[in-house]
Order: structure tokens, then C-alpha cells, then sequence
């Protein structure tokens, strides 16, 4: 592995770095097939899939029941790992609660958020506010194969329970033994349901109901590109979080750095999955040269190599030197990554410089593991660009916005020559004369 200079980047590996493909498009005329199925022949059609995709004769879909005898029955310190991750999750998630709000807006506006026109005995004014109320049925998709994910079903059950859903379902791959150590997490996390069903089925599932499966607003969770696919073929039908592709890290890193820490990051995100992108760039000569060393030296010694060096010779993968920090800068705002770490000197300042990113690491002590796993933020973020238009999965996923509205007669008043005057201009002459309509005794 070589680092290669930025400005030396031509036009096909600029596109490959910027333009990353979750090779959602290629599958998308399948997984049609598959939804379609899904949602005309139910739990028929899951169970034919898991056989032919899973390798698997499902019995029972639910499993719900095996939740809790897997939290009992998996080892203590796995127990307390999940239950330590899931109060951190929790405890973050809760601190982003909105509350309900009404204001007096207009002459006099009053200080306090939550006082009423009456109590404040005038008139004239507008009394405006939003509430906040949840969705009530969320499927959560954690996903299976080549790894087990309970992180997954973790970070998409608890914020769905904070928000209030009333009923929060879980999908995982089937599996001739589910892992225990996942529906250990759907407990724990407080899951309603929990189905084994996969891949673009199980998204089908959800969006359209079977006879086991209870259809839901909203499907929410990372997966690969049939995952993907399916959310993007049922949006519309049902809401969902975003379309995500494979894990994405991009390290800022500056002569400060480790590069033994850098390494260790990019290697982990490697492991995920053959395509997923890992990125370093640096504007020291001699960090990029120790990373691309530390890298080739690591590889070896871990369980996944294979999986690794495929995402390290992917295009969308590679260590980079720019010619300043500025122009790193300009490198990671423009991949707008997944996972963004800054281990440099200053990695206030460089965060400073940078809006696109799904989650934040900053300094050498804060591995994107961490926030895997136990930081309490959440790991279900926007890949391929998507930071630059959206965030990643939290409380707000899960919740409706509603605004309130509240004028008494001198209120609108104020308002009907604006909206007069505005609904004539559209040609809407029916808006005018409900406002007009309030003042027919005068």
C-alpha cells in the first residue's frame, strides 16, 4: 500500500473517492421481485428466501420469545458490555427530547414559552408554538451474515423508545441459531417484536405486513446494497432514516498524529466489509509514509484480512498527502464522510472548517470503535456523500412535528390586510373571505 499525493489525483480516482456507489442501482430490478413477492404472498415468501438466501428452514418467524432466555443465558461480562452500551446509547438520546413550546409573537412579546394569550391579558397577538408527537409502529432491520450487529439493533431500537414508539420491531437474517448475543440486545434495548427475516425481504416485510409481521410508518438500520435497495423501492409507502451503503472512515491527521492509531482505525472499518471506503490524509510526508507502514504490518494479524484488503484496494480507499491542512480540509468536507476522525494538533480548529460528516472523532483517544459501540451517539450515519444533506439516526427520526396555532379577533386583525392581499394575488378568492368573514359586523 502506497500513499499517493492529492494533487496528483486524475479524474476517474477523484470520482471513485467523491462519487462513491453503494451498487444500489444494479440490484434494484431484483429486489423488486423480491418485495413484490413479499407483499403478495407474505410469510410464504420469507420463508422460500430464507431458504434460498439464508440457507435456512424457518419454522417460526417470531422469535420474540427467544429474547429473554438469551439474555440470561450469554455470559455475564457480554451481558454487562450490552447493558453499560445500551445505557450510554439511552442517556445520550434522552438529552435530545424536544419539549412542546407555544410563545406570544406580535406587539409585546412575551418572555415566557409557555404563557397563553389569557394569562397575559391582551390581545393583538398570535400564540404560535410546535409539539412533538412519535410515529407509532418502527421496524428496525440489524443486519446478519458474514458478522452479527446486536451494536445495530441497539442503535436503532433505543432512540425509537426514547421518542415514545409505541411499537419498535426488530428483523435479523436468519440463522440455523440466531445469535444469542443479538437477541439478548433486542431485550435489553426493549424491543416489542423481533423477526427473523432478511435482507430486501425483511424491509418488504415491514413496509407491506405478512401474516406474522406487523407492517410499520417507518423501517429504519444499516444493511447492504439489497437493504438498501429495498428502502429505496417501498419509500414512499413507508418512511425511511436514508439510504446507506457500506462503512466509510475519513482520518484528518497532521505530523501529531500516531500513526500506529491511524492505522488501527482504518483497518477496523476495513473489516466491515469488502467495500466499505477508508481514507487517511495527512499533510506530513513522513505520517502518510509510517501509516501506509503500520497498515501493511497490521493486516495480517487480523481475523479478517481478506475483507480488509479488499477495502484497502478499493478506489474509494487509500492514504493521501496534501500539500497543506487546508487542502485536507477541502478533501474531507467534499467526501463528506460517514465517520470523520481529526487526530491533529489543533482538531478544533480543523472541525471548525468542516459541515459535512455523520459523526465527529476528535483527538487520538476517541477510535471510531468507541462510537460503534459504547460512546452513546449513534452509529447508524449517512454514507456516500449523504452528510452534506442529512444527519444520522437519533431521537428526531422518530418523532412528527405539529404547529399550533392560536389569534384572537384583534390578532387576526393585524393580519387581514397581508392575507388579503396575498390570497388575491394567487387568485384565491375563498382564503380572503374566511378572514373577511370574521368581520361582517363591522
Amino acid at each position: 500500500m502506497d500513499y499517493e499525493a492529492v494533487a496528483d489525483l486524475g479524474p476517474d480516482r477523484r470520482r471513485a473517492l467523491f462519487e462513491r456507489d453503494a451498487g444500489v442501482d444494479a440490484v434494484r430490478s431484483d429486489v423488486r421481485d423480491i418485495v413484490d413477492r413479499v407483499r403478495t404472498e407474505g410469510d410464504v415468501a420469507l420463508r422460500e428466501f430464507a431458504s434460498e438466501f439464508d440457507g435456512v428452514e424457518v419454522g417460526n418467524l417470531d422469535v420474540t420469545d427467544q429474547t429473554e432466555r438469551a439474555y440470561e443465558a450469554i455470559d455475564d461480562d457480554v451481558r454487562a458490555a450490552i447493558e453499560d452500551a445500551a445505557e450510554n446509547i439511552r442517556e445520550f438520546h434522552e438529552a435530545q427530547l424536544p419539549e412542546d413550546w407555544r410563545e406570544q409573537f406580535g406587539e409585546g412579546r412575551a418572555s415566557d414559552a409557555n404563557a397563553t394569550s389569557e394569562e397575559h391579558g391582551s390581545s393583538g397577538r398570535r400564540e404560535l408554538g410546535r409539539r412533538f408527537r412519535p410515529v407509532e409502529r418502527v421496524g428496525v432491520y440489524a443486519p446478519g451474515g458474514t458478522a452479527t450487529y446486536p451494536s445495530s439493533v441497539l442503535m436503532g431500537v433505543i432512540p425509537a423508545v426514547v421518542a415514545g414508539v409505541e411499537q419498535v420491531a426488530v428483523a435479523t437474517p436468519p440463522a440455523e441459531e440466531l445469535s444469542p448475543v443479538t437477541l439478548a440486545a433486542a431485550h435489553v434495548a426493549g424491543a416489542d417484536r423481533v423477526y427473523q427475516a432478511g435482507g430486501a425481504q425483511a424491509v418488504g416485510a415491514f413496509a407491506y405486513g405478512t401474516e406474522t409481521v406487523d407492517s410499520v410508518q417507518k423501517v429504519v438500520g444499516p444493511g447492504n446494497k439489497w437493504v438498501t435497495a429495498a428502502k429505496a423501492e417501498v419509500r414512499g409507502d413507508v418512511d425511511i432514516d436514508f439510504l446507506a451503503g457500506p462503512s466509510e472512515l475519513l482520518v484528518l491527521a497532521d505530523e501529531t498524529a500516531d500513526p500506529g492509531f491511524v492505522a488501527a482505525d482504518l483497518l477496523a472499518q476495513a473489516e466491515h466489509d469488502p467495500n466499505a471506503s477508508v481514507v487517511a490524509v495527512t499533510d506530513d510526508e513522513a505520517t502518510a509514509a509510517a501509516i501506509t507502514d503500520e497498515v501493511e504490518d497490521r493486516i495480517d494479524d487480523r481475523d479478517r484480512a481478506d475483507t480488509i484488503r479488499s477495502a484497502l484496494g478499493s478506489d474509494a480507499s487509500g492514504v493521501f498527502l496534501a500539500r497543506s491542512m487546508s487542502e485536507a480540509v477541502v478533501v474531507a468536507e467534499e467526501y463528506a464522510a460517514e465517520h470523520l476522525s481529526i487526530q491533529a494538533d489543533d482538531d478544533e480548529a480543523l472541525l471548525d472548517r468542516i459541515d459535512s460528516a455523520g459523526s465527529v472523532f476528535l483527538g487520538g483517544y476517541a477510535p471510531v470503535a468507541a462510537g460503534d459501540y459504547a460512546t452513546g451517539t449513534n452509529h447508524v450515519l449517512p454514507t456516500n456523500g449523504l452528510a452534506k444533506l442529512t444527519g444520522g439516526l437519533s431521537v428526531d427520526t422518530f418523532l412528527r412535528s405539529t404547529t399550533v396555532q392560536r389569534l384572537d379577533r384583534d390578532g387576526l386583525a393585524a393580519l387581514r390586510e397581508t392575507v388579503t392581499t396575498l390570497a388575491d394575488a394567487e387568485g384565491l378568492e375563498g382564503h380572503a373571505a374566511s378572514v373577511d368573514a370574521r368581520f361582517e359586523d363591522e
